[in-house]
């Protein structure tokens, strides 16, 4: 079976520390599968904050979420610290891929790695719009390589 490949950038420009409370932990007592999007998430609106945005106003155009993909590294427990730090890549007309790390503070141990799919959008027409330049500008800072592909493990490539 083909897995995804998530490469990160050996830089990133943007971080934030989020603990993890009993409601992001799952029956099995490490972080939920769910809950890790919605810390990415957290992470996300903090990112737009940062360069004076909201998702719903960058230059009077909001965004979507339009594909998200993940790689999980190791598990996470309550109380730990979460470090995720943020950057972007694939720069288009419409969108760009903001690719994403998580590990634990104190260990750097990795938690997760992933990239979610950003489209501009506009509210009024509910239609996809092109990526404000003045926000291509503040993004320049943040960009990175590509980051996903998808490839076989050294384990499956042997089976073929």
């Amino acid at each position: 079976m083909a897995r995804i490949q998530i490469r990160l950038p050996s830089q990133f420009a943007f971080s934030t520390n989020i603990t993890l409370y009993q409601s992001h932990l799952n029956y099995g007592g490490h972080l939920d599968n769910a809950l890790l999007l919605t810390l990415v998430s957290e992470a996300r609106v903090r990112f737009f904050k940062s360069l004076s945005y909201t998702e719903l106003d960058v230059e009077g155009v909001g965004i979507v979420v339009s594909d998200a993909a993940l790689q999980y590294r190791s598990e996470a427990f309550h109380g730990e610290v979460m470090v995720i730090r943020l950057g972007a890549t694939d720069l288009g007309r419409k969108g760009f891929d903001m690719v994403w790390s998580m590990n634990e503070q104190s260990t750097q141990r990795e938690v997760a790695r992933g990239k979610t799919g950003i489209v501009f959008f506009d509210y009024a027409t509910h239609k996809v719009a092109p990526m404000p330049e003045a926000f291509r500008e503040k993004l320049a800072k943040f960009n990175a390589p590509g980051a996903v592909e998808v490839g076989m493990s050294e384990a499956e490539s042997a089976l073929v």
